[in-house]
C-alpha cells in the first residue's frame, strides 16, 4: 500500500507533450513545453506502429530539448507526440527481489513473475553519502580466492577494480567472487554482457544457492547505450538500498568499460567534443559519480565494490583503466602471459595492490606475504636467464631459493573455479610452503662435487 501511495503521489496534475521535429542518428528533437522539465527527465515517443518509445533528455540546443532512446527509434516520424513523464526514474525495491534478475527499469525478465514493491522510492541516479558522515572501512572480506586473501587482501567496504583484456578470464574470477564472497546481500551487475553468456552465468556460475542472496541487473550490448547506462546506475541504487537496511552488501560490475563506452556514445550523438580516444569530457565526470556509490554507508551497512575494467588492447595505461585506478581503492591485474602458460586465475600478484594492506594484517601476516612477494620478484627478474640455462645453480642461495619455491607459489596461486580457500587456510597454506624450504646452508654449499681442474684453472 504504501509503495501504490508513493506512485500516486508521483503522478503529475497535467499532461504536457511536446513534437518530434528531428531525428538524427540515435539522437531525437523535441519542440514544445521546454519549461515544464530538465536534464535526465523521462519522455515517451508515441510510434506509427502504437509502441511508446521510452527516451531520456540529455541536453538542450536551439530551443529544443535532444533526447535518446531507450529502445529501437522504429515508427518514430516528424510530428510524433512526446509525452512527458516524471522529472527522474526512480524504483521501489524491497527484499522479495532477492533471487531475481531485473532489467535497466528494474522490471523482471526472469519469468518469475512480478516483483514485490517497497514502501519506499528509491532515485536510480543518487549522490554519495557525505565524505565526513560516512564510516571506515571495516573487517577483512573472505573472498574464497586465495590468491586475493593473502596478497590482495580486501576489507568491508573497499572498492577494488580487476583490470584484464579480452579473454583472460575475468568473467571466470567474477563468478568465483559472486559465489564465494561472505556478504549479506550481492548485487550483481552485467553491463553491456554478451546475450548467450547471460543465462550460463546465472545458472553455472552463480547457482541456485547465490542467486538466493542476489539481485541481478542485466543489459546485454545490444541494447541502445542509454540502457546500458542506466543499467549500471541501476546496480548501484539497489546496492545502496540494502545497504540503508544496514546489510553488507557485495556489489559487482562487469564491466565499468562498457559503462564508459556507453557514456562516449551517448555525449557524442548529443554534440560533445571527443577527447583522449574519444572518449567525451562527460565519461570522466560520470565515473566517480557512480564509483564513489560504493563504500561504507553513514550506518552500519556498506557496499563493498568489485568493478571490471577490460582494458583495450592490454595496455594499461588507456584513459579509462587509468582513470578508474586513481578512483578505487586497489587493482587486481590480470596477466595474458600468465593464462596463455595455463594457470588460472592469471593474477599477476606484483602487479596488483590493495591500499587498505598492511594496515589490516597482523605483523606476521604481512612478513609472510612479503617474503613470498620478495621471491616471486626475485623469480620473475631472473626467469629469462633461468629459462635460457644462462643461470648457474649455487651462484646465489636466494635465486636458488626462489627457483625451487616457484612450483610451489605457482600452484598455490591456482585455483579451480568450483574450489574455495577461505582466510585462514590461505595463510596456513603459504606459510607451509616457506617453511618446507629452508635456505641452503654454507656447508651444504661446500659438500657439491669440486668442478673440473680446467674450470677452476679458468
Amino acid at each position: 500500500m504504501q509503495g501504490l501511495i508513493s506512485e500516486i503521489q508521483e503522478l503529475q496534475p497535467e499532461n504536457q507533450f511536446g513534437r518530434v521535429v528531428s531525428v538524427q542518428g540515435l539522437l531525437v528533437e523535441i519542440a514544445g513545453g521546454m519549461d515544464s522539465f530538465g536534464i535526465g527527465a523521462r519522455i515517451d515517443i508515441e510510434s506509427a506502429n502504437e509502441r511508446p518509445v521510452p527516451c531520456e533528455v540529455v541536453g538542450f540546443r536551439g530551443g529544443r530539448a535532444l533526447c535518446m532512446p531507450f529502445e529501437s527509434l522504429d515508427g518514430v516520424r516528424m510530428g510524433c507526440r512526446a509525452d512527458i513523464k516524471d522529472q527522474s526514474a526512480t524504483i521501489n525495491p524491497s527484499f522479495g527481489w532477492l533471487g531475481r534478475v531485473v532489467n535497466a527499469f528494474g522490471e523482471p525478465v526472469d519469468g518469475k513473475g512480478p516483483l514485490l514493491p517497497g514502501k519506499q522510492a528509491c532515485a536510480i541516479r543518487q549522490t554519495p553519502p557525505p565524505a565526513h558522515l560516512r564510516q571506515r572501512v571495516g573487517e577483512k572480506v573472505d573472498l574464497g580466492v586465495r590468491a586475493l586473501n593473502s596478497f590482495v587482501t580486501a576489507c568491508r567496504g573497499q572498492r577494488m577494480g580487476i583490470f584484464a583484456g579480452s579473454g583472460v578470464g575475468k568473467s571466470v574470477l567474477l563468478s568465483m567472487l559472486a559465489r564465494n564472497t561472505q556478504c549479506d546481500v550481492a548485487i550483481i551487475g552485467l553491463i553491456g554482457e554478451r546475450g548467450r553468456e547471460v543465462q550460463e552465468f546465472i545458472e553455472d556460475d552463480l547457482g541456485d544457492s547465490g542467486l538466493e542472496r542476489s539481485v541481478v541487473v542485466v543489459a546485454t550490448s545490444d541494447e541502445p547505450a542509454l540502457r546500458r547506462r542506466q543499467a549500471a546506475h541501476m546496480t548501484m541504487a539497489l546496492a545502496e538500498y540494502f545497504r540503508d537496511q544496514g546489510k553488507h552488501v557485495l556489489c559487482l560490475m562487469d564491466s565499468v568499460t562498457r559503462f564508459a563506452m556507453a557514456q562516449r556514445e551517448i555525449g557524442l550523438s548529443g554534440g560533445e567534443p571527443p577527447a583522449a580516444k574519444g572518449y567525451t569530457p562527460t565519461v570522466f565526470a560520470e565515473l566517480p559519480k557512480l564509483l564513489e556509490r560504493a563504500g561504507p554507508g553513514a550506518g552500519s551497512g556498506s557496499i563493498t565494490g568489485l568493478f571490471t575494467v577490460l582494458v583495450e588492447g592490454d595496455d594499461h595505461n588507456e584513459p579509462i583503466a587509468d582513470a578508474v585506478r586513481g578512483i578505487l581503492d586497489g587493482h587486481i591485474v590480470l596477466d595474458r602471459a600468465i593464462a596463455e602458460r595455463g594457470r588460472y586465475p592469471a593474477i599477476n600478484i606484483l602487479k596488483s595492490i590493495s591500499r587498505t594492506l598492511p594496515n589490516c594484517n597482523t605483523d606476521d601476516q604481512n612478513a609472510l606475504i612479503n617474503e613470498a612477494r620478495r621471491y616471486m620478484a626475485l623469480y620473475d627478474d631472473m626467469a629469462e636467464l633461468i629459462r635460457l640455462g644462462a643461470y648457474r645453480s649455487g651462484t646465489d642461495p636466494q635465486i636458488d631459493r626462489a627457483i625451487r619455491l616457484n612450483e610451489k607459489l605457482e600452484a598455490f596461486l591456482s585455483q579451480a573455479k568450483t574450489e574455495t580457500t577461505n582466510l585462514t587456510e590461505g595463510y596456513d597454506q603459504l606459510s607451509d610452503i616457506l617453511q618446507s624450504d629452508a635456505e641452503v646452508q654454507p656447508e651444504e654449499q661446500s659438500s657439491q662435487p669440486d668442478a673440473p681442474e680446467t674450470e677452476r684453472t679458468a
